[in-house]
């Protein structure tokens, strides 16, 4: 103990030198292991984060896709410029307009018959009359020969006429003049034309007979009322029938159209006499198709006077027939 209590620093240091050592070598391997370790650490860091940046690489790569597809983002946004070029381009191209321009053409086409229907519209349109008239047989488009007149002169026998017939029949004469139409349902020359019993109408209102009727079935009552009425039954125009017609005389036909009433006259108009020229008896009126000198016309004109032929039709209703003529009341004895 003593001994141990008298140690000296020299050997307690040495002693304590002795414990150490070892101590530093163990450190020192712990130390070198340590180092190892951590250098395998930092080896194996190394080696992730070049894994970490191999795999980053790709992170990159799909940046790169992004800022492709920014690029492609970029490029839409001028293909909107195209897109919008595309839908201009598209419109000009389109069919649209093509089809317009068919549609243009198909109006073009038709473009000369409305320009005509409204000309058509436009002529009822001062003409009332025409409006109620459903049965006004001559079509606006059935067109026949120029309306014709007769001068006095060309009459025979025309001066030694009574007074009061010849102002009739100039009065009749006078409105062939006028290039008048056939028009159902007008008694007035204003509205451009004149149906049958509206030009008798007419002519005897405007010369002294106020007691005329409109229509040609009352015409017809009106003359056989008066007892101046002479029925024919014969289809030959050199009947003894005929002896007894004058000029000035009225003329009824019935079947000439299809119409319902009683007495069934449709037809009417005024007896002229003969013609120089041809010798042939001729009429004033207005008439769709009557014929003078082998002609149809259509309107107020001159026509020959014929017998119409035997009925085709067993329907009475549209077989023309000539009925008889009478004198107008109060041209008695003129």
């Amino acid at each position: 103990m003593i001994a141990r209590a008298g140690f000296s620093a020299e050997d307690s240091g040495h002693y304590s030198l002795k414990r150490t050592v070892p101590m530093i070598k163990w450190l020192l391997i712990v130390a070198m292991l340590f180092g190892a370790i951590c250098a395998a650490d930092a080896a194996e860091e190394s080696l992730g984060t070049k894994i970490k940046k191999i795999f980053a690489t790709p992170t990159p790569s799909p940046a790169r896709k992004h800022r492709k597809r920014s690029s492609n983002k970029a490029t839409p946004s001028p293909s909107p410029v195209t897109s919008p070029k595309k839908r201009k381009a598209s419109p000009t191209p389109s069919p649209t307009p093509t089809p317009k321009s068919k549609s243009k053409r198909k109006k073009i086409s038709p473009t000369p018959t409305p320009s005509k229907s409204p000309a058509a519209t436009e002529t009822p349109s001062p003409s009332p009359a025409e409006t109620p008239s459903p049965s006004n047989r001559p079509a606006p488009g059935k067109k026949g020969a120029a309306n014709v007149s007769l001068s006095p002169d060309e009459i025979a026998g025309y001066d030694s006429y009574p007074p009061k017939v010849r102002q009739i029949i100039d009065a009749g004469l006078a409105l062939t003049k006028q290039n008048l139409g056939y028009s159902y349902g007008s008694a007035d020359p204003k509205n451009g034309g004149m149906d049958c019993s509206g030009f008798v109408y007419y002519v005897l209102q405007q010369n002294g007979f106020p007691d005329g009727p409109r229509d040609s079935s009352q015409q017809y009552v009106w003359v056989r009322k008066a007892g101046n009425f002479n029925a024919v039954l014969s289809r030959h125009e050199d009947s003894f029938e005929f002896e007894a017609l004058k000029p000035g005389d009225l003329l009824f036909w019935r079947g000439t159209y299809n119409i319902d009433r009683d007495p069934p006259i449709t037809h009417t108009m005024i007896y002229l006499g003969r013609e120089k020229r041809t010798k042939k008896r001729v009429m004033v009126g207005a008439s769709d198709g009557r014929t003078y000198d082998g002609k149809q016309r259509f309107g107020v004109s001159v026509f020959d006077f014929k017998l119409p032929p035997p009925p085709t039709s067993g329907d009475a209703k549209i077989s023309p027939v000539f009925v008889g003529y009478g004198r107008i009341p109060g041209l008695n004895g003129q």
